[in-house]
């Protein structure tokens, strides 16, 4: 991992992309350092967990970027399967190290699909689903500020999670995780 700083970047894309990065790289520290056990803890009121977190928005992000920006949404799983609730929670023959590689994939694959566009104005119909009006587009831009919002919602579930774990903050994590990049 990566500690990411939002700052502005030379152009509107490069800075939702950067945006993007540092909603993933927050919900990703909520992993860091955890058992697999603790991963798939649920010690709040809720059912949610930090490996579940991880792997709803590695699906969510691919639905967007590869299945209706890139228009390949036969190889991603179908949105509504996203929120299930075993959606939100690792299965038996999946690990944190896992998920993680996959959020790392997701995330190589949404920069490249992103910087391949002309611009952020393209804009691409949603597919048909009921809770979409038919005909219903939405530009990259709105698809790079929606996973900006579905990550940073979700990073604040991971945070309240992991201080229900072991107590530790997202700033002692960020603290942590710089630390462990300067060796």
């Amino acid at each position: 991992m990566m500690v990411v700083f939002v700052g502005e970047g030379p152009d509107e894309r490069e800075t939702l992309l950067t945006f993007v990065a540092e909603q993933r790289a927050a919900l990703r520290r909520a992993a860091l350092g955890l058992t697999e056990e603790q991963l798939r803890a649920t010690p709040t009121a809720s059912a949610l967990s930090i490996g579940g977190l991880l792997k709803h928005n590695v699906d969510v992000e691919r639905y967007w970027t590869v299945g209706v920006l890139d228009g390949r949404l036969p190889d991603v799983l179908p949105r509504e399967s996203a929120h299930r609730p075993e959606a939100h929670r690792l299965a038996d023959d999946e690990t944190g190290a896992g998920v993680l590689a996959a959020y790392e994939a997701v995330a190589r694959e949404t920069e490249r699909i992103v910087r391949a566009l002309p611009g952020l104005e393209v804009a691409v119909t949603l597919p048909d689903r009921p809770w979409y009006p038919p005909g219903t587009t939405r530009t990259a831009r709105w698809i790079l500020l929606h996973l900006v919002q579905e990550a940073a919602r979700h990073a604040g579930h991971a945070d309240i999670v992991r201080e229900t774990l072991d107590g530790k903050g997202s700033f002692e994590l960020i603290a942590e995780e710089t630390a462990a990049e300067r060796g």
